[in-house]
């Protein structure tokens, strides 16, 4: 399994709950057609946490770029809101065990409450370090 976690550019507070139910499920279609089934997807106004079976059939860039462009270039149509919408070019990419799945669901579900206490900087910052993956800063905040 995957936790893909991605932002906005600039972190702008862009997403809205008028498009989010639309958005996730487009989201899902795009997995489907990738053979990557969804588990668990949210989202808040600057950022997106999507937990899928990766495929073995494409590549793991391949998948979210395939995720950002699609829904990007969807999601400029629905609204004016959006025109410019665009996802930052970078993205963190975990892997989760079967043993974590059920945790790892639990906490994108609860997304809302969770960024009522913490900003996505300091999460992403916190999801890199406890998987050992050091952040450049000079290249994950576009």
């Amino acid at each position: 399994m995957v936790h893909l976690v991605f932002s906005t550019k600039d972190r702008r507070p862009l997403l809205r709950d008028e498009e989010r139910g639309e958005l996730h499920a487009y989201i899902t279609g795009t997995l489907k057609k990738l053979d990557s089934p969804l588990i668990e997807i949210n989202s808040v106004r600057d950022h997106i946490h999507i937990l899928f079976a990766q495929s073995k059939n494409h590549a793991p860039a391949k998948i979210v770029g395939e995720i950002k462009s699609a829904s990007s270039g969807w999601i400029k149509g629905k609204h004016l809101w959006y025109q410019g919408f665009e996802w930052q070019t970078g993205y963190g990419e975990f892997s989760v065990s079967p043993m974590h799945v059920d945790p790892v669901r639990e906490y994108i579900r609860s997304q809302p409450e969770h960024h009522a206490r913490e900003d996505f900087k300091t999460e992403y910052r916190r999801f890199c370090e406890k998987n050992g993956k050091p952040v450049d800063e000079r290249y994950v905040w576009d």
